[in-house]
């Protein structure tokens, strides 16, 4: 099990233990974040899952692709730690990982 932060848009943390292989945007919505809508419902169609990265780990993530990078620009809350949680698996390299819940657009 990887261990995530997760921080509502409150400012509220909680740490949650997640099986790896899943998306982000599943661990969140599994451990009851009610903010996060993901309407595409993991499809990287509709930016609804947008966090940000904690700065720290941002590296240790895959590439960004062309579809979510295009998606993200869509975002009036885009900034450079961006990411959409839908387009991120939880494996042991991202232990600790901290999101943060990003504003509705």
């Amino acid at each position: 099990m990887t261990k995530l932060v997760i921080v509502d848009r409150s400012g509220n943390e909680k740490e949650i233990e997640v099986a790896d292989g899943v998306s982000v945007m599943e661990a969140i919505r599994d451990n009851g974040f009610d903010e996060l809508l993901a309407l595409c419902g993991g499809c990287c169609s509709c930016a609804t899952c947008h966090v940000y990265v904690d700065p720290a780990m941002a590296g240790s993530l895959p590439a960004i692709s062309p579809d979510e990078d295009d998606l993200l620009d869509s975002s009036d809350h885009r900034n450079e730690t961006s990411r959409l949680s839908c387009q991120v698996t939880v494996s042991p390299a991202l232990d600790g990982l901290r999101v943060t819940i990003a504003p509705e657009d």
